[in-house]
């Protein structure tokens, strides 16, 4: 199967147009709908209908894959390239919100740093695919074990930071004079689903091991500060690492007591770092207080 190919068939399926795929990928939308017709031959079935244009089921079968496939190939590309190009000065950092720890930024190079604030989800791409240098992912875990990272490419990753976790709600909720919470209390309540500033709330739902913990306010953004100021104000829970829920005013955090889980931060590179990647994971890994339940590297 042509990559080329399936490149120009997912463009066109996402658009839903042969015309924007073609502005999209800079051909002519014949080219387009020549690419189209040797990917359904190759395959000896339709992909796409026409009006409207949108993908059969053979077709969306084939998006599944394409998604993993491509990126390995982009991946792929990115590593070789980086293993020929000489070393650069700089460092392209990306990290989710709660990663951003002061003992992080206190470990910045003073120049020459930048920093892309991200989705969790997006960050190992992005690291595979050359778009950072180094990533810093977070999550819930067990003390001392990994992350459960998407298997996008062959990637290393270590823990570097490890903290507990804590609710916080309102001054005047109910449980705010509570010595601690356990999640299964809380499995009813009002949350606030902030999967790009906080931690996510189907990482709840797996750490207590059951449904649950629906969202009373749904947050798309990765601002920390709005976050905090959002549970403060009564519109629902949240769940931050320590660091983060400590002092926000009209805010009390309570600390997690049970599931024993932890706030989990892992860096996550590609290959071999260089320059002042290298020197801001060696830096991190110093001072890292996590020991690893298994070796370093892991991927997935």
């Amino acid at each position: 199967m042509d990559p080329h190919l399936l490149r120009t068939y997912v463009t066109v399926a996402r658009l839903a147009s042969f015309s924007e795929a073609a502005r999209a990928l800079g051909y002519t939308q014949s080219a387009v709908s020549q690419h189209i017709a040797a990917l359904e031959q190759d395959l000896g079935t339709a992909l796409l209908t026409r009006r409207p244009v949108a993908p059969t089921p053979a077709g969306a079968r084939l998006i599944e894959h394409a998604g993993p496939l491509l990126l390995r190939l982009d991946a792929a590309r990115a590593e070789v390239v980086r293993m020929a190009a000489a070393p650069q000065w700089g460092l392209t950092l990306a990290a989710t919100a709660t990663a951003l720890t002061r003992d992080v930024a206190e470990a910045l190079p003073p120049a020459g740093v930048t920093l892309r604030v991200l989705p969790r989800e997006e960050i190992p791409a992005a690291v595979a695919t050359g778009r950072a240098e180094l990533g810093l992912v977070d999550g819930l875990a067990a003390p001392n074990d990994p992350l459960r990272l998407p298997d996008v490419a062959p990637l290393t990753a270590r823990g570097v930071a490890q903290e507990p976790v804590d609710v916080l709600l309102p001054e005047g909720h109910p449980l705010a004079r509570r010595a601690g919470l356990s999640l299964g209390d809380l499995v009813d309540a009002r949350w606030i689903d902030a999967p790009g500033a906080g931690l996510p709330l189907a990482q709840l739902r797996t750490a207590n091991g059951t449904s649950g913990f629906r969202p009373a306010l749904h947050y798309d953004g990765t601002d920390l500060r709005t976050l905090t100021a959002l549970a403060a104000a009564g519109h629902g829970l949240a769940l931050l690492p320590r660091s983060a829920a400590q002092r926000v005013p009209g805010a009390v955090a309570v600390p997690l007591t049970a599931p024993r889980v932890v706030h989990r931060t892992e860096a996550v590179h590609a290959g071999a770092l260089r320059g002042p990647a290298a020197a801001l994971a060696a830096q991190l890994d110093a001072a890292s207080p996590v020991r690893e339940a298994s070796p370093p590297g892991h991927a997935g």
